[in-house]
């Protein structure tokens, strides 16, 4: 390793010099997290300093819509997001348990501190009125909205047609289709007005079951791939704009997706995953700011996220 100088690190709460000992023994995360408001922050080669800032400076003064923001991915896309770029940044956390919401901002305010503010704000996105209306609600400090991560989704049960229940139909399609695309309306006039050309980004949260079909799945199926065909289209009609559409598709993570579609069998959703290791969130999420935390012309368009068992919907190895 390079010889690399000790450094002013105000931000980790020790005044004066921190030694390279001191700096190495933070976490990764905290490396980038805690050193950006030093008054010295030097380029160290061999921990990627002078990327990682360059991606925090990027998200610098956004604001951050995340729709599903109460447990798994939308949770922890919002809380990378704020470790990612902790000095200046607004995150709107959306779900419909205003409880948990609450927990997910102490949680970031915990960790990041003051400049990362975060907004809580319950919201059903398969109600189109709650939707229509959502926005007009909001503080004026938050209204301009840079980066849309449209991830609420779920999924209900394992029937096959023709026993497949209308009610779960309705909640699949209402949230995964309808709620995505009311949502996409409802904020990206705001983008369009954005300097001479519009400018943010849309960052839809897809899955490996948009792109191929499985036996007791069809409804979640064809729902992921109604979001997949919108997104590509989407990105043909905002051709002429600063606006980024970005597709992110998950294989296998451990949510509590499961737990959902087995009407809260625990141990039928522990099943899915028992004899290999499933993505995190936290995996999927590091994806979403990445893509978010890019050069403007620079647009990852469509990424496809597997754990390393798994090489299709239904072509998993399992010990």
């Amino acid at each position: 390793m390079p010889h690399l100088p000790s450094c002013r690190v105000d931000a980790v709460g020790v005044p004066g010099l921190l030694s390279l000992k001191g700096f190495l023994h933070l976490s990764p995360r905290l490396r980038v997290a805690k050193t950006l408001n030093s008054p010295f922050t030097p380029y160290y080669p061999a921990l990627g300093k002078r990327m990682s800032s360059a991606m925090s400076k990027r998200l610098e003064g956004k604001t951050i819509l995340v729709t599903g923001a109460s447990s798994g991915i939308g949770q922890s896309v919002a809380k990378e997001f704020a470790r990612t770029s902790p000095q200046s940044l607004k995150i709107i956390l959306t779900a419909r348990r205003l409880e948990r919401l609450r927990g997910v901002a102490a949680d970031i305010q915990k960790e990041v501190g003051d400049g990362v503010k975060v907004l809580p704000v319950q919201l059903d996105v398969s109600k189109q009125d709650e939707v229509k209306s959502f926005h007009g609600k909001l503080p004026d400090d938050f209204k301009d909205i840079d980066v849309l991560v449209n991830n609420a989704g779920l999924v209900k049960g394992v029937a096959k047609a023709p026993d497949i229940l209308p009610q779960d139909i309705d909640i699949m399609f209402s949230t995964n289709v309808t709620g995505l695309i009311n949502m996409t309306q409802a904020i990206l006039p705001i983008m369009k007005q954005r300097g001479q050309a519009g400018s943010g980004d849309i960052i839809n949260i897809g899955s490996i079951s948009g792109r191929e079909g499985y036996p007791g799945g069809s409804i979640y199926c064809a729902t992921k791939a109604a979001v997949r065909t919108f997104t590509d289209a989407l990105r043909r009609e905002l051709i002429a704009s600063r606006i980024r559409v970005i597709e992110v598709d998950p294989g296998q993570v451990e949510t509590e997706f499961s737990v959902v579609r087995f009407g809260g069998d625990k141990a039928k959703a522990d099943a899915v995953y028992a004899g290999c290791e499933p993505l995190t969130p936290d995996d999927v999420a590091e994806v979403v700011v990445f893509a978010a935390g890019r050069r403007e012309n620079v647009v990852l368009a469509d990424s496809l996220i597997f754990p390393n068992h798994q090489a299709a919907a239904t072509v998993i190895y399992k010990k």
